[in-house]
């Protein structure tokens, strides 16, 4: 067979290893990556809560605007088994830890709407159940300024009406997620519930509607680190270079213990970052 030939099909394997890896990281590795965040999130949380320190509202103790991924409310849906440490953004890469909330509205249990979006499928597939919800199901959230419940009052989908404007000093809760077959979301699921116990004052918001990049938005991708998956992608072009030299140099035996592994390890890293491109809410 000529070198051309083998070079080809050295890179159709390739490709069909980074899809594999693709699915096998969304699938499983996503879902182990999830479980460690949360532990750490939560961790951290409980010791900012224990110290007084957790945020209650959009800056810190410090006075700063809260970076993206610090712990801000902790999440429990009895009905659907959540129990969710949320982070504070709702970027593609917010939303592999966990639940993230939206920087330009209020935390949980404040006045007005409070946004958090969640995964459906990949990493841990935190909202994976959210449309088993029901009306009157109970939600409870913890934030630095106490414990406040919610109950749901509709499920809807893109295009059904809203519920009904919040009055002056009232709180609610909107859960976001796609909807549709796992990985292959064809709409998007919104959940209300209202804010049962007393809503505590929101402070001043630093991130306004219109200043929040469409990363952030629903259905949001990011494309800043593109730039890490070209390099990658460089890398296993490498070896593939690699495989082709050692399948007429060593032989297949020696290409299968050398390489394998070493292709293994960059299709998980490439496909690692190729999921920052897909959309936060997958």
């Amino acid at each position: 067979m000529s070198p051309r030939l083998d070079l080809l099909r050295a890179t159709l394997i390739v490709l069909s290893l980074l899809a594999t890896s693709l699915a096998f990281h969304l699938v499983v590795v996503s879902s182990l990556q999830h479980r460690s965040s949360q532990q750490r999130g939560y961790s951290a949380f409980r010791r900012m809560v224990a110290e007084g320190t957790a945020p209650a509202g959009p800056t810190g103790a410090d006075g700063r605007q809260l970076s993206h991924g610090t712990p801000v409310a902790y999440l429990e849906i009895p009905s659907i088994g959540v129990r969710e440490v949320v982070g504070e953004g709702t970027t593609a890469a917010d939303l592999m830890a966990g639940p993230g909330h939206r920087r330009d509205t209020p935390l949980p249990g404040q006045t007005g709407t409070s946004v958090v979006m969640g995964r459906q499928s990949s990493y841990g597939g935190p909202f994976n159940r959210l449309g088993d919800l029901k009306v009157n199901d109970k939600i409870t959230v913890t934030t630095g300024a106490g414990i406040s419940t919610f109950t749901v009052i509709s499920l809807r989908f893109g295009g059904e009406p809203t519920p009904r404007p919040l009055r002056s000093g009232q709180g609610r809760l909107l859960l976001v997620s796609a909807a549709g077959a796992s990985y292959f979301p064809s709409q998007v699921l919104r959940v209300d519930a209202d804010l049962d116990t007393s809503a505590s004052q929101a402070p001043r918001a630093v991130v306004k509607a219109s200043a929040l990049p469409p990363t952030e938005q629903i259905m949001g991708t990011d494309a800043t680190s593109l730039w890490r998956l070209v390099f990658w992608i460089q890398a296993l072009i490498a070896v593939t270079l690699g495989v082709v030299w050692s399948w007429h140099r060593w032989g297949r035996p020696q290409t299968w213990i050398v390489f394998f592994p070493l292709t293994a390890l960059v299709g998980l890293f490439a496909s690692a970052e190729a999921a920052r491109l897909l959309p936060n809410l997958l």
